[in-house]
């Protein structure tokens, strides 16, 4: 009659590599210069030990292993904030796309939508959580962007949801007064210069 070894305890105990919480960072996947964009490393599974059933675990992953799908993405959400399409935006972002979404010159959608002047886009990201104060990596922030490109009523929004006017370098006060942004500068409670004070090349911008 054979006879069946019995498992060892090391055999029956034996457990899956723990996970650091403090590890590998999500990855940066390589897109074009517009389209950049933080991807969370995809899953794995490994055996529970206790019950057969499976784990899922967190790993780092090679950007180029991403999938094209997950690139035509990343690139179709940025476009939507850009171009201001709220509709298709909003069902993104009930299916679970993060509001303050980044790419790789560290611009989130609410900076996009309203760098482009897109005023319900960038009240549906403001609504969704989008951080209103998040400077990209150039230091600057949403509302400093809006004063550049002379959008008042999406300064309005920005500055009447919380956004700091002195965040960034330059900061939204900083542009409002080097660009003569009068309607911006009393939406700002601030001192609204003379037509008279201001540069020539100053006034090109007003």
């Amino acid at each position: 009659m054979p006879i069946h070894r019995p498992s060892s305890p090391s055999e029956q105990q034996q457990q899956p590599t723990p996970i650091d919480p403090t590890g590998p960072q999500p990855a940066i996947i390589s897109l074009p210069p517009s389209t950049h964009t933080t991807v969370p490393p995809p899953t794995t599974t490994s055996p529970s030990p206790a019950d057969g059933s499976a784990s899922t675990t967190s790993t780092p992953t090679d950007p180029t292993s991403l999938p094209p799908a997950a690139l035509d993405l990343a690139a179709k959400i940025f476009d939507l904030a850009r171009s201001g399409d709220t509709t298709t935006l909003a069902q993104y972002l009930r299916a679970g796309i993060p509001a303050n979404l980044t790419n790789h010159a560290g611009d989130t959608l609410l900076m996009l939508s309203a760098y482009h002047g897109h005023l319900s886009t960038t009240k549906l990201l403001i609504d969704n959580g989008g951080d209103i104060n998040r400077v990209n990596g150039r230091g600057q922030s949403p509302l400093a962007g809006v004063v550049f490109k002379g959008f008042d009523e999406v300064a309005k929004l920005l500055f009447e949801s919380g956004a700091d006017v002195r965040a960034g370098q330059p900061s939204a006060l900083d542009c409002a007064y080097m660009f003569h942004r009068r309607e911006v500068l009393r939406i700002f409670g601030e001192t609204v210069p003379d037509e008279e004070s201001v540069a020539p090349s100053q006034r090109e911008w007003a």
